[in-house]
């Protein structure tokens, strides 16, 4: 037996409901909380009764969302029930979708799509008498401006509704059916031809090539053409046989019936049923695969550090309007030696991570007042807002610098820093990839700016990784058959025929990252962000060669951050950063504790490197190259720098003996030496600035030194020579001419040189925007479920008559209403009323009063169902159940 008529056999006769409230009522408590999870926005707030519900689910904002989490066929289906008679038969759908000659996909995924529609209230009705949601049918039906995303233009009744009968006979005889009555009998006939596919195929015989050929144009959209006032020739035969309906001035449309005759009956060209296969691009070994993604992981937590240490002593300003300028990115990217895009990627991945924020914390830090517990004094304003305030009238310029959250972060093992980074990436909507871009007021989006969020991110950046994940370990994706499936999965609604795609990225040539988005273009967007997808998890180490990581598996095998736990402490607040942390740990080499000096002045590290080593060693070389072993390259400069410091020659020969896993050269030695012999024979205090020397002949060489001019020197005693620039551009310039002047204090003291770590003060990463309301747990779904159906049981109990207030309450004198709840108390019965709130909101509540005294009554309330108190004054009026309501009172 076929699977659609299984399911016309498991349906009755019966018609159905006759609202979608009614239908929604005889559900049961399983399937209302299936609609309450696949649509969370009509629990925000929970429904009073089930009336409110379906209210609720018709709404245009509501409706919208639900279809726009459709896969494609369910949306055809939807679609096809559009354009089909109100109400239709389950035959008449299936007939839509699978045409004339039939489709046995079709017919398989009919059922469990038809399902999946009445699931989410957007399909009810028996199964003779299916009815699309109103609001649905407004959505996806054709109008007099635009066609149905099928394709199809309004019927022929729609068409013809304010055309003269005179000029509806006049069609009907040249299509050769005789005159009727009326106008509405006319329609009937006109619209019975063009139903029949054998008539129109005999009607079409006659017509000219080119009216065919107009015909075929039309067919599957868009329905709507123009003609000029003295139509041609094969435009007035198909005018005058309505298959051209006028609509407005100047436009005909193809009606629907004649167009489903000659698509052989389909609504659609193309019926999608079942989901497109994600296909294997290349197959490798997962143990390539994890080491591939573990250099890759071990790169980024590199570059991230790096960056984060550019920026340790105050990173750049902040502009205007928020955000990074060009210069400072392209100097950023400079640093990481990355291109521009990318740098912007790991700067605002640094910052969604709580790493990096503005110091001034006025600029994208937007906090209300009303959010804070202790805001409840007007004029509130906290230590942050202060500061704000008081940089901004002084003029001092924000900057972006770590927060005290980088400390935390650095001092974790690699494993738990790369998992912090991912606890941020995944969930987050800043979409880095959008940089360059121009929003929707045309103004260019810059990096840590605003506008950069995209609710839709995070959503296709975990649906890529599932689809990743579905394939074997070690199989590669190809990134367009990828794309075809996450676009049948969720489809974009237009108002007219689908817009052709934008072209997928072919297999082996891989996207450039970034490049930005049109703001008014969806289709494009989902796009990128699948191209994204892909490029961001391969920088990142989630998968390796193109294929999804063992690690990277993990990120969707486990729950994310626990409730309640810190913001900027993933790694402590997350049981999946736990797991993730433990598998990727064996893939990341061990951090060494010793470097290979070579006769070149060189140091090479043939790994990470511990932190205190590889903080002392930044110190005293300078980086040469980056890569899977790092390069250090000392030169007077660095050693300077590391006695500026205030280390000594001993110590940093004891230094490099300890750490150096071959004999330290002789010319590494005597480079230490030598600066070291020469450092702070000069000293520079501050007076405008003086240069002080016990060597008079090195002061007689700087002062004939003809690039000692700019500094303007003047001698003041034999050993001290004084200077009209500050100490600073004094040493810069003494240094420039080979000399290595030391900084002194007013005491005479060496001056210690240790670069100043900046710090904002605490910051909170940003929050993403949610794509709608969070789904429901499974608590919160059952109380809703129970509140939805003790409102639902006491709105619809009986009452006896009694006088009404305005707004339909029940009304009755003061007097009455302490006596009725009175009586009710010790009865134990069940009384309807009134109430008005603080805010003076009514409603109706069904009470069984259980005690009245001080001027409340405490009764359990079967409309919210738990117990509540009421004051007597807000109750507008009692009304006692009716005799039959007796039996069907629910049961406290």
């Amino acid at each position: 037996m076929s699977a659609e008529q299984q399911h016309r056999d498991g349906q009755a006769a019966d018609p159905g409901p006759r609202s979608l409230a009614q239908a929604l009522r005889e559900r049961d408590d399983a399937s209302l909380g299936a609609l309450l999870r696949s649509r969370p926005d009509l629990l925000h707030p929970v429904p009073t009764d089930v009336t409110q519900l379906a209210t609720r689910a018709g709404t245009r904002a509501s409706v919208l969302r639900a279809l726009e989490h459709l896969d494609r066929f369910a949306l055809q289906a939807a679609e096809a029930l559009a354009v089909a008679p109100d109400p239709a038969s389950y035959q008449e759908l299936l007939d839509l979708l699978a045409g004339d000659d039939g489709d046995e996909e079709v017919a398989g995924a009919l059922p469990a799509t038809v399902a999946l529609l009445r699931e989410r209230a957007l399909v009810w009705g028996g199964e003779d008498r299916l009815r699309l949601v109103r609001t649905a049918r407004e959505l996806l039906a054709p109008s007099a401006s635009h066609s149905s995303p099928t394709g199809l233009g309004p019927s022929v009744a729609e068409a013809t509704s304010g055309m003269s009968p005179g000029r509806i006979q006049a069609i009907l005889t040249a299509a050769g059916l005789p005159h009727t009555h009326d106008a509405v009998s006319a329609v009937a006939a006109l619209s019975a031809l063009f139903a029949d596919r054998a008539r129109v195929a005999e009607l079409l015989e006659g017509a000219p090539e080119a009216s065919r050929e107009v015909l075929g144009r039309l067919v599957w959209g868009p329905p709507y053409g123009q003609v000029t006032a003295e139509p041609a020739a094969h435009l007035r035969w198909l005018l005058d046989r309505g298959l051209l309906l006028p609509t407005t001035p100047g436009t005909v449309v193809l009606p629907r019936e004649a167009a489903l005759s000659l698509r052989g009956g389909r609504a659609h060209r193309v019926p999608e049923p079942t989901r497109p296969q994600v296909a294997v691009a290349a197959e490798r070994k997962p143990q390539v695969v994890d080491a591939a993604a573990g250099g890759q992981a071990l790169a980024a937590l590199d570059t991230v550090e790096e960056l984060l240490r550019s920026w340790d002593e105050g990173g750049p300003a902040v502009l205007r309007a928020g955000g990074l300028s060009i210069r400072d990115l392209k100097r950023t990217a400079t640093v990481l030696e990355v291109p521009e895009p990318v740098a912007a990627f790991w700067v605002e991945l640094a910052y969604a991570a709580g790493l990096i924020a503005s110091d001034g914390g006025y600029v994208e830090e937007h906090h209300d007042r009303h959010d804070r517990p202790d805001a409840d004094a007007e004029g509130y304003e906290d230590e942050e807002t202060r500061d704000a305030r008081t940089r901004r009238r002084s003029g001092e310029a924000e900057h972006y610098a770590p927060t005290p959250e980088y400390d935390a972060w650095r001092d974790l093992p690699p494993a738990d820093r790369w998992a912090w980074l991912l606890e941020a990436w995944l969930p987050g909507t800043r979409t880095p990839g959008l940089i360059g871009g121009r929003d929707g007021r045309d103004r260019t989006l810059s990096a840590l700016g605003p506008g950069l969020d995209r609710s839709p991110a995070p959503e296709v950046r975990r649906r890529v990784l599932e689809l990743m994940a579905e394939l074997e370990p070690g199989q590669a994706p190809d990134p367009a058959t990828l794309l075809e499936r996450l676009r049948w999965e969720r489809p974009l609604r237009s108002a007219g025929p689908r817009r052709e795609q934008p072209e997928p990225p072919r297999a082996g040539v891989r996207p450039a990252y970034g490049g930005g988005v049109a703001a008014n273009d969806p289709e494009a967007l989902r796009t990128k962000l699948t191209e994204w997808a892909l490029l961001e998890a391969e920088m990142l180490g989630v998968t390796g060669r193109g294929a999804l990581a063992s690690h990277g598996r993990a990120l969707l095998g486990t729950e994310g951050r626990s409730e309640g736990a810190g913001a900027g402490a993933p790694a402590a607040g997350s049981a999946r950063a736990t797991v993730v942390a433990a598998l990727l740990a064996p893939l990341l080499p061990e951090p060494l504790d010793h470097v290979l000096l070579q006769a070149d002045l060189t140091a090479v590290a043939p790994g990470p490197l511990v932190r205190p080593l590889a903080e002392a060693l930044g110190v005293l070389a300078d980086v040469e190259s980056k890569g899977g072993a790092t390069v250090y390259r000392f030169t007077p400069g660095s050693v300077r720098r590391a006695l500026d410091a205030g280390r000594t020659a001993t110590e940093l020969h004891a230094f490099l003996d300890r750490h150096s896993r071959t004999p330290v050269p002789q010319p590494l030695t005597y480079l230490i030496d030598d600066v070291a012999r020469r450092h702070g024979l000069l000293r520079v205090g501050a007076s405008s600035s003086y240069v002080r020397c016990d060597d008079e002949s090195v002061l007689d060489e700087i002062l004939a030194d003809r690039r000692a001019t700019a500094l303007r020197l003047r001698r003041l005693a034999p050993t001290v020579v004084a200077a009209q620039a500050d100490p600073r551009t004094l040493i810069e310039g003494l240094r420039a001419m080979g000399f290595a002047p030391a900084a002194e204090s007013a005491e005479g003291d060496v001056m210690i040189a240790r670069p100043h770590a900046h710090r904002t003060p605490p910051r909170t990463p940003p929050a993403p925007v949610p794509d709608g309301p969070p789904a429901p747990d499974a608590t919160l779904l059952t109380a809703a479920v129970r509140a939805v159906r003790a409102g639902d049981r006491a709105a619809t109990a009986p009452r006896k008559d009694t006088p009404e207030a305005p707004g339909g309450l029940p009304r009755t004198s003061p007097a009455d209403t302490l006596a009725t709840v009175q009586a009710a108390a010790m009865t134990g019965e069940s009384v309807w009323i009134g109430h008005v709130n603080a805010e003076g909101a009514a409603s109706q509540r069904l009470l069984a009063p259980l005690r009245v005294e001080g001027g409340y009554v405490t009764g359990y309330d079967h409309t919210a169902d738990e117990v509540r108190t009421y004051a007597l004054h807000r109750i507008t009026g009692v009304a006692e159940l009716a005799e039959e309501a007796d039996g069907a009172e629910p049961a406290r």
